[in-house]
């Protein structure tokens, strides 16, 4: 009737509580691709520009590795997306080609979809009201931690959680936003 409880709630929920939980990965498969083409196209930049463009995308003190931007760098050259130019210091400066302006304007919405996301993951970390949201739903992780870990759960207990959440789900769907003027 049930999928494992690995299934239904995820690594995450499973892990003891003194170790770090798994979170969702930020960048899917290819995202970082697109992000350093986007910021290639802006204008030609060196690979620490690069590094430092993509923590401002995504803030929160986010840098990505050069172990993560230099080979989306090269993969990016082998594909002819970018060209480099060697400046007098013999310093690299990545520039968009054609291939890379066209391949950029084939994932026009897929980009949009990332850059969106991550305006929102900004949004959300630079506004001190949502730290509420987050804890609550950390108090709900580590209940449903502790419940798994401590207990064995049979049919009724497992219908009972999840109606719980299913009603707060409700419930938070149902309230309006008053704007105060």
């Amino acid at each position: 009737m049930y999928k494992t409880m690995n299934e239904i709630l995820g690594n995450f929920l499973l892990v003891d509580s003194d170790q770090p939980s798994r979170k969702s990965r930020l960048f899917e498969p290819g995202h970082m691709k697109l992000l350093v083409l986007f910021l290639i196209e802006q204008a030609p930049r060196y690979g620490y520009e690069i590094i430092k463009g993509i923590g401002e995308l995504v803030g929160g003190g986010y840098s990505p590795s050069t172990g993560t931007i230099y080979p989306t760098l090269s993969y990016l050259e082998d594909m002819e997306f970018v060209g480099i130019e060697k400046s007098d210091s013999d310093r690299k400066q990545y520039k968009i080609t054609v291939a890379g302006i066209n391949h950029l304007k084939g994932q026009k919405e897929h980009l949009e979809h990332i850059l969106g996301r991550l305006e929102t993951r900004r949004e959300i970390q630079n506004n001190d009201q949502y730290l509420d949201i987050y804890r609550a739903m950390e108090n709900l992780k580590t209940a449903l931690r502790l419940k798994l870990k401590n207990s064995a759960l049979n049919d009724e207990t497992i219908c009972q959680i999840a109606k719980s959440i299913d009603q707060a789900a409700v419930a938070i769907s149902r309230i309006k936003n008053e704007q105060v003027l």
